[in-house]
């Protein structure tokens, strides 16, 4: 707080000089004593509080080039109240104060090519074919959300508290949702002085349940003046310059800290290239800054998500520069704005790293066709941008989106959080289907290539066992995954399950090798006769699944 007085002090100092017109008399020497001595005392006073008051209340970061408005009207006042030289030397300083703004201002129109730069990708072909042993992290926030608001209850004095913002991250090796309790208003705040803990959920398993975790909280979003964690931050951090909100993570003992990302303008207090966080004990208040390859372990956000989405805007947009992302648009790709945090969706990798999605569409309107999609490293900043296939047009989220609406438009059901897999060779949509009230219905996949291919199941794997059989039956391709192949095996049927699925009966059936197997009546016709007791061979490809898929299956006394 010290650091803010005494800023606030020269600051105010500096616009009373600018203010104050020391060349002006009066007609009485002695009264235009007491009047110059008033003036200047009031001023300074005034001057010291507006800019306290300001730096308190915005949590700008204390740098003399964040003063540029201010000198402007400061030095335009004292040019127009002097007189004389004075006058002169002010409206001089004006004019190079307004020289400065107008810089600052226009920036954005030179440094194009430096935010280009800045958020340059590498670029590659399809990412690595999803691994069918993993279950993606699948269940939208929207509906973890619903379910945390349900278990509101557990919180000690419920009325004092609300569900804070939703992030995803990993704690002991488990993928799920987090969201502080936070306060309610400025009252439940005064009275309750600190939290009570935060909620987590599996955002992979939707049958889930929220837990509870009691840790206390003092510093969080929503506490005031100077237990605000924003205004802590900037008040251990003066110059720094922050970009995006502040965010909960938590460590593998369950510990909760606040993080907020933090960097450098490109040029003139203009874009923002990332460099490191913040981080805070929400009890104790002990912070300390981290550069990105210093961050923890435990932290899978370290880079905002608002930073991503400003770093894809740079990439997609600024190809060519600033006139021709407004104009010729030659190249321009715009990112998506279907995420589920600052327009990307938080994605895990194969290896449990934490990666931001996004996918980029043409800027002609009424495009829905995908020129590519990126994946950021929420740790390093590091980012990848893929092409696609290029032979083939691929669909983007929004297309995606629309296909689920008119799919399901009598139920009124809508998509969220689109993310693209690379599922058994196929460049595939995944998205979780919500009913008008937020929860969960199914899981949606359409190829991305095609279309006219796709499916939904209860959950994930039971909709990747469907789309497997549809792209059998479609003509995609079906690799599976990179360890699969194609083996042969023959044996009795213990169990038979049929199901419809479209114009095609879909069997899963279970040999007397204790394997489960999954073949569509498209592929192989005779399928719909099979039955208990059945013999019989089968060629499929081993993935490692529960529900193997058969390619050629041949039923004796059938064939």
């Amino acid at each position: 707080m010290g650091s803010m007085f005494i800023f606030s002090l020269l600051a105010g100092l500096a616009i009373s000089v600018l203010l104050i017109p020391f060349s002006h008399t009066v007609k009485s020497e002695k009264e235009g004593k007491k009047m110059g001595t008033g003036i200047m005392a009031g001023t300074i006073i005034i001057t010291v509080l507006l800019v306290f008051a300001f730096y308190y209340l915005s949590h700008l970061d204390r740098n003399l080039t964040s003063l540029w408005p201010i000198a402007i009207i400061a030095s335009l006042g004292g040019a127009v109240l002097a007189a004389g030289k004075e006058r002169m030397i002010k409206a001089v300083l004006f004019l190079g104060s307004l020289i400065v703004g107008i810089f600052f201002l226009t920036a954005f129109l030179f440094n194009a090519d430096e935010k280009y730069e800045s958020a340059k990708m590498k670029e590659k072909t399809e990412i690595e074919t999803f691994d069918e042993t993993e279950t993606p992290a699948s269940v939208p926030p929207q509906f973890a959300r619903n379910k945390m608001k349900k278990a509101f209850g557990q919180v000690p004095n419920t009325s004092y508290y609300e569900l804070g913002s939703l992030q995803i991250q990993k704690i002991n090796g488990e993928y799920v949702y987090i969201a502080p309790v936070e306060f309610s208003g400025f009252f439940k705040w005064w009275n309750g002085n600190k939290t009570p803990g935060y909620f987590t959920i599996s955002s992979t398993d939707s049958s889930a349940n929220p837990k509870f975790i009691k840790s206390d909280m003092v510093y969080t979003p929503s506490s005031y003046f100077n237990k605000n964690i924003e205004r802590h931050m900037r008040m251990q951090y003066p110059q720094q310059v922050f970009y995006g909100d502040v965010q909960l993570e938590v460590d593998d003992k369950g510990k909760p800290y606040y993080i907020r990302s933090f960097g450098e303008f490109i040029s003139a207090r203009n874009g923002f290239d990332v460099q490191g966080i913040v981080m805070v004990d929400p009890m104790s208040g002990k912070t300390k800054a981290y550069k990105l390859a210093d961050v923890p372990a435990f932290i899978d956000g370290a880079v905002s998500p608002e930073a991503v989405s400003l770093q894809n805007s740079y990439y997609g947009n600024y190809i060519h520069g600033f006139w021709n992302s407004k104009f010729g648009k030659t190249d321009v790709r715009l990112p998506s704005d279907e995420g589920t945090e600052a327009n990307v969706s938080p994605i895990f990798d194969e290896n449990g790293d934490m990666y931001y999605f996004t996918d980029f569409t043409s800027p002609k309107e009424g495009v829905d066709s995908m020129l590519g999609y990126s994946l950021t490293n929420s740790r390093t900043g590091e980012a990848t941008f893929f092409t696609g296939n290029l032979e083939e047009s691929y669909m983007d989220s929004q297309g995606a989106l629309q296909i689920i609406e008119k799919k399901f438009i009598e139920k009124k059901w809508s998509g969220e959080m689109p993310v693209l897999y690379n599922f058994y060779g196929e460049a595939s949509w995944l998205t979780p289907v919500l009913d008008a009230n937020g929860f969960l219905q199914n899981y949606f996949i359409v190829s991305a290539a095609n279309p006219e291919i796709s499916v939904y199941g209860s959950t994930p794997n039971d909709a990747l066992r469907l789309y497997k059989t549809a792209l059998q039956r479609g003509g995609g391709t079906v690799d599976g995954s990179s360890k699969a192949e194609e083996k042969q095996t023959s044996g009795t049927v213990l169990r038979v399950y049929k199901e419809k699925s479209g114009d095609f009966t879909v069997v899963s059936f279970l040999l007397d090798n204790r394997q489960s197997y999954v073949v569509s009546s498209e592929t192989v016709p005779m399928a719909i006769y099979l039955q208990e007791d059945d013999l019989v061979n089968v060629n499929y490809l081993d993935t490692g699944e529960a529900f193997l898929s058969v390619k050629e299956m041949a039923i004796k006394g059938l064939e």
